[in-house]
């Protein structure tokens, strides 16, 4: 999923504004890059297709020793991050993926001075046991309420650091939608999945809600795939709807619109979470994202909303009373204000690792 990519490569950023010298690496795509490619496409076809099938795969991943596992087509990726530490003799060593503190397990054993392992995790208070057993000296989270779930779990609190998720680091200079705008019109963001069906659909729906929604359709690497759709929705509703393909500018986005519309994924969620911007989820992984949206609605900032008719339904109760509950839930994403988590991550791992400026 783009969520671990993505987690890293913000933590990057702000490292490198902190002054470190930083490495983003994928050990599977450079030790298995052809098999890599082949089980991120398969991954996000029965994610989309077949959720259930997902989750009986996910739960099982939940009862795998990984530190005894040692999969003919892990091997080369396990030897690539050997290489990589070798190399570089990083002082510290940050994942964003569960699978890797374990190779490092391994591939540490008997170094009399081996760097600091950082575990970054991705997920929200539904954290799968993958996670809870790595062996890491710490383990990174974005939230309270995951930080006392994992806790509840079983491990030390002093070793679970709750700096927020490693979002991008322009988040924690922009300036969202204020809780007192006037919202007309009202901007929609909505992030699409590969469905062609569910982006007219959707779409529609936000936009029939009420004439002062406008909708913004972010088709991403689908684009060729979707676009026909979406120019359907642009020409039916003339001056209320842009598209855009795949873009860096998320960030601005999120932060210039009052509600955003798209799937529960870690990344999505708390790049809304950190612009203050409302979000209606439209699709569920079972498994890792259902943990994504209980935190959306622990802190009352946002629901499920599967099918056309509950997306009208939640934008027209959103707008009501002078947008009241909309308002309601801007005042609670201020509350929350995790709008730096990579800058304070980047900050502890550095200070931890004996590396702070």
């Amino acid at each position: 999923g783009e969520g671990h990519n993505s987690a890293a490569r913000n933590l990057a950023l702000a490292l490198e504004e902190a002054g470190a010298e930083v490495r983003v690496t994928d050990p599977c795509l450079l030790g298995a890059p052809v098999s890599t490619r082949w089980i991120c496409k398969g991954y996000r076809f029965v994610t989309t297709r077949a959720p259930r099938l997902w989750h009986f795969v996910y739960l099982r991943t939940g009862d795998v020793d990984f530190s005894k596992q040692r999969m003919p087509l892990m091997r080369k990726p396990e030897r690539k991050l050997g290489e990589l530490v070798d190399t570089w003799q990083p002082h510290a060593v940050v994942a964003t993926y569960p699978l890797y503190p374990y190779f490092l397990e391994r591939l540490l054993a008997g170094n009399p001075a081996p760097p600091k392992v950082f575990t970054v995790v991705t997920d929200s208070i539904e954290i799968n046991a993958a996670w809870l057993k790595v062996p890491t000296d710490e383990w990174i989270v974005s939230d309270p309420f995951t930080r006392d779930s994992m806790i509840r779990g079983g491990l030390p609190a002093e070793r679970v650091i709750d700096t927020g998720f490693p979002v991008h680091p322009d988040f924690s200079r922009m300036t969202p939608v204020a809780a007192d705008d006037r919202c007309d019109p009202f901007r929609v963001l909505f992030f699409t999945t590969s469905r062609r069906l569910q982006v007219r659909r959707f779409a529609k729906a936000v936009l029939q809600a009420s004439p002062r929604t406008q909708i913004t359709i972010v088709l991403g690497k689908n684009v060729r795939h979707l676009w026909p759709r979406a120019k359907e929705i642009r020409d039916a509703f003339p001056g209320r709807v842009k598209i855009k393909g795949w873009t860096r500018k998320v960030p601005k986005l999120l932060n210039s619109h009052h509600l955003v519309v798209g799937k529960a994924g870690g990344a999505t969620v708390h790049e809304a979470l950190a612009a203050r911007c409302p979000m209606l989820v439209h699709h569920l992984v079972p498994g890792q994202e259902e943990g994504n949206l209980r935190l959306l609605e622990a802190i009352g900032a946002g629901k499920l909303a599967e099918s056309p008719e509950a997306i009208r339904s939640a934008v027209a109760d959103l707008l009501a009373d002078d947008a009241a509950l909309w308002r309601s839930m801007k005042r609670k994403l201020a509350l929350h204000g995790r709008n730096a988590g990579a800058i304070a991550a980047a900050r502890h791992i550095l200070e931890r690792s004996g590396s702070a400026k």
